[in-house]
């Protein structure tokens, strides 16, 4: 017996378990065959039909999701996804690699030539990207109540807690009390790195 073929199909602007929910959803609703899906994908265990194919687009369309099928597309995408789990869902970097050499190597290319890719498409910089997905967890803990700010910055990386609220100033334009206090209403979460977190 031959080994089993899968088809990918590549997602823009998954990044939560919300996404994965929602894609998998559309994706019943095609008639697609699914054997997993995953943030920033979904894999299939049998090849969908072009109908099928237009029904799942039209449906994630219209939820914000789109399906990427270039070479340049498909690797932002990884790029993101990479960040996104390293980030929000705490996948380990091995050993002593940085971010730009763990995504140089998981993606088999120069980081000079992602951080050039990325800005080119993306307007904004990797450096920035991953900015912005920090002030999001850091948004998110804060909201929980569970770690004090200088718990965050060491879960984050951040040297101290005036580098943390440093740079999640540039990015939301408030520090960390100040955004703290503007939101401290009951159960009021921010747990989903959704799509609008890729506003410039």
């Amino acid at each position: 017996m031959g080994s089993q073929k899968y088809q990918y199909l590549y997602i823009k602007n998954m990044f939560c378990s919300h996404c994965i929910q929602t894609v998998t959803e559309e994706a019943v609703n095609a008639g697609l065959k699914i054997q997993s899906v995953y943030i920033g994908s979904v894999v299939l265990s049998k090849e969908c039909t072009k109908d099928q194919l237009r029904q799942f687009n039209e449906g994630i369309g219209q939820k914000g999701y789109f399906v990427v099928s270039g070479k340049r597309e498909r690797m932002i995408e990884a790029i993101k996804t990479e960040i996104i789990n390293m980030i929000h869902y705490e996948h380990k970097i091995p050993g002593n690699q940085n971010i730009s050499s763990y995504l140089s190597f998981v993606l088999g290319k120069d980081y000079s030539y992602l951080s050039s890719l990325f800005s080119s498409s993306e307007k904004t910089t990797i450096e920035k990207f991953i900015m912005i997905q920090k002030a999001e967890k850091t948004k998110s803990l804060l909201l929980k109540g569970e770690r004090s700010l200088s718990e965050i910055a060491l879960k984050l990386g951040y040297s101290n807690t005036q580098h943390l609220s440093s740079q999640f100033k540039k990015i939301t334009g408030m520090s960390p009390s100040e955004f703290k206090k503007s939101n401290e209403s009951p159960g009021k979460t921010a747990d989903r790195p959704c799509a609008h977190l890729m506003e410039k």
